[in-house]
């Protein structure tokens, strides 16, 4: 399957998508930086990037029609500055806003499916309006916006676009407004935490997937499959979490008081919970060495950054939680909440490659650049793990839809030869 990843960054969702059998047909990215932590690996003949056609420009200039094969998937984080909790929240009013770009290389290259991820933050009641208006480019990306007109007005006409006439899901519109060759999507937003889905990392993302509605494809966003219940059950029902890693009983801390009720609960349940621990940081860096200032001759990227401190809302990930959210920017590396604390209370930075480890990117993937730089992209990375999940699921639609197609034309055909005789 065919694919296209804008704004891809240090290539977390693409690796994801590439994991899960789509092949990139165009890898883009205009950040030098990014570019060349793919190139590096590319140097490096690691698989999954290895034939990637990497090009560092602006999505907005890159020329669509040299991409001459049917396009199944295009995949991308639009850069998430104008919605970040830690930004300026001004939406459209931004110029790195880059949602009506995508919205555009949509319209140009008709893809099957599109998968587009970005920060929690664009559900806030603030944005509310604009996470609509987001949503109906995406469902009618024939329906361009007009010169001199608003987003606002252009959100109004889609609206009664929208409401005019809305067929039943797999249905084709045929009424004047949308004549049987429209291109329409039928798209579907999921607020998801990372941490449900086996991401050692509490990191909440907004993935907007559509499929082309003359496909007639069914999708759903992947079910969780692990949880804080079963964690807690793990850790203060059975004790198997400890026993896993070595921690003797007079090691092994209390019951966290925010959560001491749950394990109550769980401990009168009758069967523990139905799913899967959440992975925790120590789970994650279980095999990794303590970082050293010498850099680790076993390890790539595992090198101490010194100058670690914590202060208010900034006080760095626990071991046995999944950590919180990786950032980016201000708030991020100089910030300092990109920390582990330790079992005695004190902090320190996580390394390149337990970042990575956070993020979910491959031990063989590896980041050249500065320490600050490198956490600047993995801050902004989708987890690997969480991209080939969702990458899966839509592959799986569009594979049963082209099969269902089929066997729908095929049907079609011994009755007409039936008629016929």
């Amino acid at each position: 399957m065919h694919s296209i990843e804008l704004f891809a960054g240090a290539g977390g969702l693409a690796l994801g998508c590439e994991l899960t059998g789509f092949k990139p047909r165009a890898v883009l990215e205009w950040n030098a930086s990014a570019c060349a932590t793919i190139r590096y690996n590319q140097a490096l003949d690691y698989p999954l990037v290895r034939t990637w056609p990497v090009s560092e420009q602006d999505v907005r200039h890159f020329d669509w029609t040299s991409i001459t094969e049917e396009i199944d998937l295009v995949a991308g984080g639009p850069p998430c500055q104008p919605f970040s909790m830690g930004g300026k929240h001004r939406a459209y009013d931004d110029s790195r806003d880059m949602f009506a770009t995508a919205v555009e290389v949509v319209r140009s290259l008709k893809p099957k499916a599109f998968i587009f991820e970005n920060v929690k933050g664009l559900t806030r009641s603030t944005f509310i309006n604009y996470f609509q208006y987001i949503q109906l480019q995406l469902r009618f990306p024939q329906e361009v916006k007009r010169t001199a007109e608003t987003w606002e007005l252009h959100h109004a006409r889609l609206q009664r676009r929208h409401t005019s006439h809305t067929p039943a899901l797999g249905v084709r519109e045929t009424t004047r407004r949308a004549p049987v060759d429209a291109l329409i999507y039928n798209v579907v937003p999921t607020l998801v935490n990372a941490a449900d889905y086996g991401v050692p990392q509490r990191r909440e993302r907004v993935f907007l997937v559509g499929f082309r509605a003359d496909l007639n494809a069914r999708w759903a966003f992947p079910q969780a499959t692990h949880g804080l219940d079963a964690l807690l059950y793990d850790q203060y029902v059975t004790g198997d979490y400890w026993v896993r890693h070595g921690v003797a009983p007079r090691h092994r801390p209390a019951v966290p008081a925010a959560h001491a009720a749950r394990v109550r609960s769980l401990c009168a349940a009758l069967f523990p919970p139905d799913e899967n621990p959440w992975v925790t940081v120590r789970d994650a860096l279980a095999d990794l060495p303590t970082p050293r200032a010498v850099a680790s001759t076993a390890f790539s990227n595992h090198l101490l950054q010194a100058g670690a401190r914590a202060y208010p809302g900034h006080t760095g990930s626990p071991l046995d939680l999944p950590a919180k959210t990786l950032k980016a920017g201000d708030h991020g590396v100089p910030g300092g909440e990109n920390m582990l604390v330790r079992s005695d209370g004190s902090v320190r930075y996580f390394t390149v490659r337990e970042s990575a480890r956070l993020q979910t990117f491959p031990d063989g993937y590896r980041f050249p650049g500065s320490w600050t730089e490198t956490m600047r992209q993995l801050g902004n990375a989708v987890p690997v793990l969480l991209a080939q999940k969702v990458a899966a699921s839509v592959a799986a639609s569009l594979v049963g839809a082209a099969l269902q197609s089929s066997v729908d034309a095929d049907g079609l055909r011994h009755l007409n030869a039936g008629r016929a005789a």
